[in-house]
């Protein structure tokens, strides 16, 4: 039998990248997922992509009305919610002594406040249905260190485990498990914007970061967003029933931790 059969789960930031690669995973568990993300052609492309157990929902992790609508419609397509991703987030860099206060907002509101407020609102129907749930935030290897052009990034993802922490013990009373994943460097679109940003402040060619990044991975690559489909299906599942609160490293041994 499929580990997610029958269940439903929502996606924030899945009409591409590693968001996308977690609901075909699921799909392919027997889930049916909503495709959520902020631009409703591109969810709806993905989601016709991945077949009629995926659906599209429009979705602005930064506005609560929008939040509260996509788990409305959530509950209007398949009736519950059982898992949820926080998958949503942005990235930037600059020196300290650059950073501006536009870009620290947006990232927080993002990456902190839009995981902490989706969260709610999905532990808040998990509550209402009186049967669980599985919600995954997504933290980061730059969670658990600081880097010099890296600092608010680092910080909002730091913030995430500690959510992590925080919302696991105080919903496990509910049945509902709340864990993260940690990825480390990720191929892929967002680190190919990454590495031009990185281009920019260090003065390298562009591809030179992430080749310097990938041989630095003691695996001996980046990963590649199916690596971490394994450990999002795990903590979906009922065999993570009794793991609470955890941030898992998924990074090829970069951090220990």
């Amino acid at each position: 039998m499929k580990r997610l059969q029958g269940k439903s789960a929502l996606v924030t930031g899945s009409a591409r990248g590693i968001g996308r690669s977690f609901a075909q995973a699921y799909i392919n568990e027997g889930a049916t997922v909503a495709i959520a993300d902020i631009n409703l052609e591109r969810a709806q492309a993905t989601a016709d992509e991945l077949g009629p157990n995926a659906y599209a929902v429009e979705m602005d992790v930064t506005d609560q009305p929008s939040i509260d609508k996509a788990i409305a419609a959530v509950i209007e397509q398949t009736g519950k919610l059982d898992i949820l991703i926080n998958n949503a987030a942005l990235f930037d860099l600059a020196p300290i002594v650059d950073i501006t206060r536009d870009s620290f907002e947006r990232l927080f509101s993002i990456n902190v406040a839009g995981t902490l407020f989706t969260l709610q609102a999905a532990a808040r129907q998990m509550i209402r249905q009186g049967h669980g749930g599985k919600i995954i935030n997504m933290a980061s290897q730059a969670g658990r260190r600081g880097e010099a052009l890296v600092g608010v990034y680092c910080a909002t993802k730091a913030a995430v485990i500690s959510l992590t922490q925080s919302a696991g013990l105080g919903l496990i009373k509910h049945g509902i498990n709340v864990n993260a994943i940690a990825p480390g460097v990720v191929d892929g679109e967002h680190w190919d914007g990454v590495d031009a940003m990185f281009a920019e402040f260090e003065n390298r060619p562009l591809g030179e970061k992430k080749r310097l990044v990938g041989q630095e991975v003691p695996f001996g690559r980046m990963g590649t967003a199916e690596d971490l489909t394994g450990m999002a299906i795990f903590l979906a599942s009922s065999e993570s029933e009794y793991v609470v609160a955890q941030t898992y490293n998924v990074d090829g041994g970069n951090w220990m931790s």
